[in-house]
């Protein structure tokens, strides 16, 4: 009796640890892609109403040029992160043969995101389908990235990350011309942060230049995420491999040389896709495939 109130206790408290897991997943999927919208229309703002006036004011022949430089390579870096976006969720990793939702346990082996169909599919717990040959679950997108979108996932990092370093360089720019703050200093970063705030509150410096210093460290850390990942994704790419089976520590069988698993992912056209979020890659059914090799 004593065994089986133990074992009851068990299974309630397993249950409920993964009932809190879940919804704090799940609010995750909702928060991030907000927080990327509203980073993303801050940059847009700050840039065009803000950087550009201030840094080219009153532009004569010699500075035209620049400004429209400027706007141009800001306009080209995030209409590729926003298109790229865009074709994550437009072509998700779901698989088309597979359409039965699997019963999972509390003690599935797996993560609690997710769980092992074998033969590279997963079942999403948050996107509630089968996916093939899947790579993670991106809460920026909502989605899962697997085989048929990483190419646009990747292209989505890459480009994000430049305009977040482009973005740094203005602000950095805008506060040397506007608040006289010199940057010369390799350390200036470490300590511009801790310094703005206490004179924040001392009310030495405005809301506005705060905001600004905090908008750095915003496009820093997401400008250096971005590429850690991107460099992470294009070598389980080279070596045919998905960061499932990674951890899991599956080795690939048959495993493809380094320029075949690119040009699966990135498509014949790559050139194009470097340059526009277009589709480079046939959209046959990787799973059908995949069927018949099973």
């Amino acid at each position: 009796m004593l065994l089986l109130i133990y074992s009851a206790k068990f299974l309630l408290c397993s249950l409920t640890d993964m009932f809190t897991r879940m919804l704090k997943l799940r609010l995750l999927n909702a928060v991030a892609p907000a927080y990327f919208f509203v980073a993303t229309a801050v940059t847009f703002i700050l840039h065009f109403f803000l950087f550009i006036p201030s840094i080219f004011p009153n532009p004569d022949t010699s500075l035209r040029s620049s400004t429209t430089l400027h706007t141009a390579v800001f306009l080209f870096l995030m209409f590729n992160a926003l298109g790229n976006y865009i074709m994550t969720i437009k072509y998700p990793a779901e698989s088309a043969n597979d359409t039965a939702i699997p019963v999972c346990s509390p003690h599935c082996s797996d993560k609690v995101d997710a769980h092992y169909l074998l033969n590279g599919r997963h079942f999403c717990k948050l996107c509630k389908k089968v996916i093939f040959r899947r790579d993670h679950h991106c809460f920026f997108t909502g989605n899962c990235i697997g085989n048929k979108n990483m190419r646009y996932f990747i292209m989505f990092c890459i480009y994000t990350s430049c305009t977040c370093m482009y973005s740094l360089v203005l602000g950095v720019a805008f506060l040397t011309v506007e608040y006289s703050i010199s940057f010369e200093n390799p350390l200036t970063f470490l300590t511009l942060l801790p310094l703005s705030t206490g004179y924040f509150f001392m009310g030495t410096i405005s809301g506005l230049q705060l905001f600004l210093v905090l908008m750095l460290y915003v496009w820093l850390g997401i400008g250096l995420v971005c590429a850690g990942f991107c460099c992470q994704q294009v070598l389980l790419v080279a070596r045919g491999q998905t960061w499932c089976q990674m951890q899991r520590g599956e080795l690939v069988e048959n495993r493809s040389p380094w320029r075949a698993n690119l040009k699966n992912v990135f498509g014949a056209r790559w050139i194009l896709g470097l340059i526009l979020p277009v589709q480079t890659v046939d959209t046959y059914s990787e799973d059908t495939d995949d069927l018949k090799q099973d």
